[in-house]
């Protein structure tokens, strides 16, 4: 019985080749995108689960605030969390909280130029880390014992892609690589790169007993803020009843600073990338809202693929009418002639669920690059995908075609055979709805994609506040040789003409900075504690960066007291710390890192971070040498290539020892907004796919209208209509389905973008233009659909469709 209800699917298919393959092809393309979109989600839930202790583990947010002005009890607003704190916190958790099993802490990533022979770079992304790291964490270790790896001093854990830059594919534990610092590093292990899915990455860990012996009293300190902290717990440990123990915990070990300006706040490591309170942490953060968009936008893209089913069936319902007339008459039931057309459904998603995953493995590298994403084609047999791969067909096709199947199955046979049976009204409405839906949807993501551009274009074109464009950066990764020559060698570079100016400075806009505890006297007179952002810059920063004073003076080399006894804030920290007139700040004295003296200058504010966030406090100060890591060169737009080769070969007879490695900033500062773009790229593909789909439905619909009233079309013609009347005729109906479509987007869309927008501290404004052209698109689209069918049976000699007559 069922292979005859195959057969007889198969000869109906066959037999309408047309609307089968418009059919088929929806489904195959809404499958794909559904099966690239999972893909896709499925990597972003991924994150860390890779790790045993998963469940298990939570890490360290820290925060810091004003005294006054700020809520007096309870934690503080997750926007002033940061991942980076203080290294006596780890101590005294494992001190005080006897349910934690073990503790690691990491430092910021650091830069060393590594030799081994002849081969010699500047690594960056290194880590110092405790040994407890492999305890807490599940990362892989090749070579090595990892109980032990990272209790050595001076020992370091290479990844693989490390390990085989400098040593090939062999075991190279116990072996030694030079570096720019005092202090060799022995290979203690070799573990595998840190998957891709981890919401931080490393190049390498060393062991902290190492960090120690250089700067050994920072491990004391509780106003030095530059280590992350995690720890384990048990299963099913109460993170509640630990959190309500913190402010007690903080006045045993820090009684000096208030909770008020400081407290800290457990996170589960499962919330680390798409949850996080912490408005700064290191590595990747995802964007849940995103997993939550694209899920939506794959669930539409399957429905409207099932819509256009639904449609197609539906609306040659008259064709499939006698066949089901002559099937009752002689005995079929209408559970038998239901689970034929399910039968039919069922095959129509089977064939179009084979062709999705061939679609999907040819578009995946494509989607690889776009999502920044491995996406290894191993993943589609994972079990999950399989299970979509089986269940697919059924998933889709029963609730596709229980519809049409119910409709079909309820024909009157005695009508039918008289001939008495017409289309129904309802059917006509239903079909009208569904294609209202299908381009609602379609305007929207029209509508929504461009917005999504504006912003980002908005993004690239706001004006930051400096200069960043022919802005070249020379990371040097803070060698002592260099710091120690710097004057030399930014004169010596300054000399080329293609140089306009010249400064060096600890970090440039848009790279990692700590926080500084510092002091400043307020209106009242009080000496008021915050840890605002933290740029060490030279005495020419300011000036190549074209930043704009508003009030007060830069630094200058006519003040030798400023390298000492000044510091510069910005108006936001102004305002922080209650001068709403940036002049009346100026003079007041201020504390910061062992350094007292006064405020000489307030810079006007400017976009050191990204986009999404407003302009917070900072204080840039006068670095000491061995703070430096960065020189900036404002450089000519011409003979650019010719300008860095110069500048290479100067920097190698400066400072050969240091490799040449630059970067241009306007890049650089892009990089932060790379999620975005990938975001606006992967929504107008899916867009545009949503839009083919229900084109490709309207051109099935238009096309069954059109056979419909061929007879009525060569009347018309025969009594003298035009062509352009036909057109008109047979397009109106479809057009006015589109209109409607563009009235109910527009609010969807509206309120949509709005809630997306909330995340940029600088926005758009969405304006009514905005859904004005992705109506007229929809309408455009929509007629070109409909009008190239028109336009045939316009031209259609009437004496083919009437000489049946």
């Amino acid at each position: 019985m069922i292979s005859n209800y195959f057969k007889i699917a198969w000869r109906s298919l066959s037999r309408s080749k047309v609307y089968s393959l418009i059919n088929i092809v929806g489904l195959t393309v809404g499958i794909a995108c559904c099966i690239l979109i999972v893909l896709y989600v499925k990597d972003e839930l991924s994150y860390d689960k890779y790790h045993k202790n998963y469940n298990e583990i939570y890490r360290v947010l820290h925060a810091f605030r004003n005294p006054t002005g700020q809520q007096e009890q309870g934690p503080p607003a997750p926007a002033e969390y940061q991942v980076w704190g203080c290294a006596p916190v780890a101590p005294a958790l494992l001190a005080d909280f006897p349910e934690i099993k073990k503790v690691v802490q990491f430092t910021s990533p650091v830069t060393l130029l590594l030799q081994h022979g002849d081969k010699r770079f500047q690594e960056g992304n290194l880590v110092f880390a405790d040994s407890t790291a492999f305890d807490i964490f599940s990362w892989k270790v090749l070579y090595g014992d990892p109980k032990t790896a990272l209790k050595t001093p001076n020992g370091i854990v290479l990844t693989k892609t490390l390990s085989e830059k400098y040593f090939g594919k062999v075991n190279p534990v116990g072996q030694t690589l030079k570096t720019d610092e005092d202090f060799p590093l022995i290979v203690t292990a070799v573990m595998e790169d840190v998957p891709s899915n981890s919401h931080f990455t490393f190049s390498a860990l060393i062991s902290m007993v190492t960090f120690r012996t250089v700067r050994a009293e920072i491990f004391d300190w509780w106003g030095y803020v530059d280590f992350y902290t995690y720890f384990l717990l048990p299963e099913n440990a109460n993170i509640q009843a630990m959190q309500a123990k913190v402010p007690d915990f903080l006045k045993r070990h820090n009684p000096n600073q208030s909770q008020n300006s400081y407290t800290i706040a457990f996170e589960p490591l499962k919330d680390a990338y798409l949850r996080s309170a912490a408005g700064r942490q290191p590595g990747a953060t995802g964007s849940l809202s995103n997993v939550y968009v694209f899920s939506v936008v794959a669930a539409f893209i399957l429905f409207i693929a099932g819509i256009n089913f639904v449609n197609l069936t539906t609306a040659r319902s008259m064709e499939r009418a006698k066949e089901i007339g002559v099937r009752k008459a002689v005995g079929a039931h209408p559970q038998s002639l239901i689970l034929q057309y399910l039968t039919e459904a069922v095959l129509i998603a089977l064939l179009a669920t084979m062709m999705a995953f061939a679609l999907v493995v040819l578009l995946l590298p494509l989607v690889r690059n776009i999502s920044d994403k491995p996406l290894p084609y191993a993943d589609l047999l994972s079990w999950q995908m399989l299970m979509i791969f089986v269940l697919t067909p059924f998933v889709v096709g029963i609730p596709a075609g229980i519809y049409p199947a119910l409709v079909l199955s309820r024909f009157k046979p005695a009508l039918v055979l008289k001939g008495k049976f017409n289309d129904s009204g309802k059917g006509i409405q239903l079909r009208k709805g569904l294609v209202v839906f299908q381009f609602s949807l379609s305007v929207a993501l029209i509508a929504c994609t461009g917005i999504v551009f504006s912003q980002l274009d908005h993004l690239r074109s706001h004006s930051l506040g400096f200069r960043q464009d022919q802005m070249l950066i020379i990371d040097y990764g803070g060698d002592a040789q260099v710091n120690k020559n710097m004057e030399t060698v930014k004169t010596v570079l300054a000399e080329n003409p293609d140089v306009l100016a010249i400064a060096s400075s600890r970090a440039v806009p848009g790279e990692f900075f700590p926080n500084g505890t510092t002091k400043i006297a307020s209106p009242s007179g009080e000496m008021q504690s915050f840890d605002p952002g933290l740029y060490e810059i030279d005495v020419d920063f300011l000036k190549t960066y074209e930043m704009k004073m508003a009030a007060g003076r830069g630094y200058s080399r006519e003040f030798p007291a400023d390298l000492e006894h000044a510091m510069i804030i910005n108006e936001a920290a102004a305002r922080h710390w209650g001068y709403n007139n940036p002049r009346d700040v100026i003079g007041k004295p201020f504390e910061q890192w062992g350094r007292t003296g006064t405020v000489i200058g307030v810079v006007k504010d400017f976009n050191y971070q990204s986009l999404h966030k407003n302009v917070e406090p900072l204080a840039l100060r006068m670095a000491p040498p061995e703070s430096l890591g960065r020189i900036s060169l404002r450089i000519k737009a011409a003979n650019i290539n010719k300008t860095i080769a110069a500048l290479e070969n100067t920097w190698n007879r400066l400072e050969p020892q240091r490799p040449f490695r630059y970067s241009f900033l306007d890049q650089a500062f892009n990089e932060q907004y790379q999620k975005d773009k990938r975001f606006g790229e992967i929504f107008a593909a899916f867009g545009s796919l949503t839009i083919f789909i229900a084109c490709l439905g309207l051109f099935g619909l238009a096309t069954y209208s059109t056979e419909k009233r061929l007879k009525e079309i060569g009347i018309r013609k025969v009594l003298g209509a035009s062509v352009a009347s036909i057109i008109g005729l047979l397009s109106s109906d479809f057009i006015k389905l589109v209109l409607i479509a563009i009235l109910i987007a527009t609010p969807l869309g509206w309120w949509g973008m709005h809630r997306w927008l909330d995340g940029f501290a600088y926005r758009v404004n969405i304006h009514w233009w905005i859904f004005g052209l992705a109506g007229l698109s929809a309408v455009v689209i929509a007629l070109l659909t409909v009008g190239f069918l028109a336009l045939r049976a316009a031209r259609m000699n009437p004496v083919r469709s009437l000489k049946a007559e």
